[in-house]
């Protein structure tokens, strides 16, 4: 353990290692925990992926926000730039031989489109690649669609939940099928796994690799450290150098709280090292060679300004992430509380006994360092983000599954005595909660009020009283041992309620994907399109869903040609601002989101006379009936 192999040595023996464990792992799962495994790929599969996927539920909601149309975009011109270069050099991705002229040809195939990120035509530098490549492939398997760019997070919290479960059944059996659970069925984990965005592609191969560090921590078996370095690669290529500097403080406050500095020296691996800039390295160079302004744009910009100031306006008050957090790891907020809190005391306890000068018998260390570990990976990045000048709810998604892993750890050693009284029903009361702001969800949305009909209310209370008394008498009267189930009961119904049965109302009033499909139903000939005073949420959705630029009106000036325009409904002033002397009807009413959408002429279709030529005759939809998307 203090010695470090040779290379070449220590190559052979991680190849042999993670083949051997691979194997064994795979037969402990099939021959001991069957159940457990079905159960776990069950649940997960459902929760990540019910109406989100055609086959399972229905692409209930169409991509929402800035950020999912934009990155999935992005993902698909490199796509095309990809296939035109793979089409030039008449090859693929692997070589057809080891001929020269095959391998550079392959060469040539697998650098085309997959170098620079690309938006509009123009580089887009603001994220590393790994969420477009990933995007990229699925989009190459199951077409481009706004729920196969959500697969690369739902497929990367999927393995982050399955390694939690090998993880702990490996290191600390009996909490194990909790801790997944829980970790997968918490809000903010559920929710990033259904976004096109990088926030998961950091946060799984994040977490993976700190879970492999704290194996190697107990174990001394080098090849853990793989993990570390494989998955901090990948997380670095997710978001940039954030994911080392977080893996690296955290761990180097663990060990030096400690005292283990040797610890820290080991950790430094070379063949870990290697890997890790063999994966990073090639393509932060070629990017940089590409676009002379990578760097600047990339380090400055988007990770050093984005801390320090509000140039991004996402400013946010200091407690800001505190609220987050809570709100993410609902519906086991209360219990995730009490974990940490209980894994600070035994920390504290382990803290104590470490200036201890004698030790526990026949350990060189004293007591169990999991719970320190867990809660120095769970505060840190809440802490050094909550400094940040621009703060956006992704940024502490690290943070989570050390809190779920607290959770099943603490509630497997409480097992045989239970939940005190309190902590049931503060656990039940907190079901309660999530039930009834969600089942009101879908009347704020349809009617835009804080204050729902009476009926709605009543409805949502009973569902909330229903859910506390239920998982209150559930873990009463079994335990712990029917805890998870009694409250992903609720959770996946929640699910089924919202996306199985209000999931139009959720497209229609925050996705583009309805208004682009009116606007290609009522006027399929359109090519070009327009807005003005329209949220950029709206705009990158209608560019994704009509696979082009928006021309602004205020950025780009009217066009002359004829086109669309989008704008915001009853919006006399602009109209009469920007086209003041064109002649314009209007299409229809996109209620839902209070636009209106017109068609405007081209200034080479009248004459003196203001009178439209024949050729462009058009029946107007009258403009207060709402199309039906």
């Amino acid at each position: 353990m203090t010695e470090t192999p040779q290379f070449a040595e220590d190559g052979t023996r991680i190849a042999a290692a993670k083949s051997s464990f691979g194997s064994r792992l795979l037969e402990q799962v099939k021959q001991q925990s069957p159940l457990e495994f079905v159960v776990l790929i069950a649940v997960s599969c459902f929760i990540l992926l019910y109406g989100l996927v055609p086959i399972f539920g229905g692409d209930q909601l169409g991509l929402v926000g800035a950020d999912e149309p934009r990155y999935a975009q992005v993902a698909r011109e490199m796509l095309e730039a990809h296939s035109a270069a793979c089409h030039e050099a008449h090859a693929k991705v692997f070589p057809s031989s080891l001929k020269v002229e095959s391998l550079e040809a392959s060469l040539h195939c697998l650098e085309g489109g997959t170098v620079t990120p690309i938006l509009y035509g123009k580089p887009w530098l603001e994220k590393p690649a790994l969420y477009y490549w990933r995007a990229m492939s699925f989009f190459k398997e199951f077409g481009v669609s706004d729920w196969s760019a959500r697969l690369p997070s739902s497929s990367g919290a999927f393995f982050l939940v399955l390694l939690v479960f090998l993880h702990m059944r490996r290191f600390r059996p009996g909490g194990h099928l909790d801790a997944a659970l829980i970790t997968v069925s918490c809000l903010g984990i559920a929710s990033f796994a259904r976004g096109a965005s990088t926030d998961m592609q950091l946060a799984a191969p994040f977490c993976i690799g700190m879970l492999g560090w704290y194996a190697w921590y107990e174990t001394g078996r080098k090849f853990w450290l793989f993990d570390l370095y494989f998955f901090g690669a990948a997380a670095t290529l997710a978001k940039g150098p954030v994911a080392p500097f977080l893996g690296l403080t955290i761990i180097a406050l663990f060990l030096g709280l400690r005292k283990e500095w040797s610890a820290l020296r080991r950790t430094i691996w070379i063949p870990g090292i290697v890997l890790y800039l063999v994966m990073v390295l090639p393509w932060y160079i070629e990017v940089q060679r590409r676009n002379p302004t990578f760097y600047r744009q990339f380090f400055l910009e988007h990770n050093l300004e984005r801390f320090a100031t509000n140039r991004y306006q996402h400013h946010q008050p200091f407690w800001y992430y505190l609220a987050v957090l809570l709100i993410a790891l609902m519906p086991w907020t209360v219990l995730g509380i009490r974990a940490l809190v209980d894994a600070v005391e035994v920390s504290i306890a382990e803290w104590k006994a470490r200036r201890r000068p004698q030790r526990y018998l026949g350990h060189g260390r004293a007591g169990d360092a999991f719970p320190e570990f867990l809660v120095l990976w769970a505060i840190f990045p809440v802490l050094f983000f909550s400094f940040s000048g621009s703060k956006l709810p992704g940024y502490i998604l690290p943070s989570i599954p050390p809190l779920t892993i607290l959770v099943g750890d603490y509630l497997n050693r409480i097992r045989r005595e239970g939940l005190p009284r309190w902590l049931r029903w503060s656990h039940a009361g907190m079901c309660a909660v999530l039930v009834f702001v969600l089942v009101l969800a879908p009347q704020h949305m349809q009617y835009e009020t804080l204050v729902p009909s009476m009926q709605w209310l009543l409805i949502a209370g009973a569902a909330a009283v229903a859910t506390m008394l239920g998982v209150e008498f559930a873990i009463r009267r079994r335990g712990i041992a029917l805890l998870a189930t009694a409250t992903l009961v609720p959770v996946i119904v929640l699910l089924v309620f919202l996306l199985g049965f209000h999931g139009r109302e959720l497209d229609l009033n925050y996705s583009a994907r309805p208004l682009a499909r009116a606007i290609e139903r009522v006027a399929p000939e359109a090519r070009l399109v327009a807005v003005e005073g329209v949220k950029r949420d709206m705009v990158y959705g209608l560019a994704f869903y009509r696979d082009q630029p928006m021309v602004h009106y205020e950025a780009n000036g009217v066009p002359d040609a004829e086109h669309l325009l989008v704008i915001r409904a009853n919006d006399t002033e602009a109209l009469n601002h920007w086209l003041t002397g064109r002649i314009y009807v209007p299409l229809f009413l996109y209620e839902s989101q209070g636009l209106e959408v017109y068609k405007v002429y081209a200034r080479t279709e009248f004459r003196e006379t203001g009178q439209v030529e024949p050729t462009d005759s058009v029946t107007p939809v009258t403009p207060t009936m709402p199309v039906n998307p």
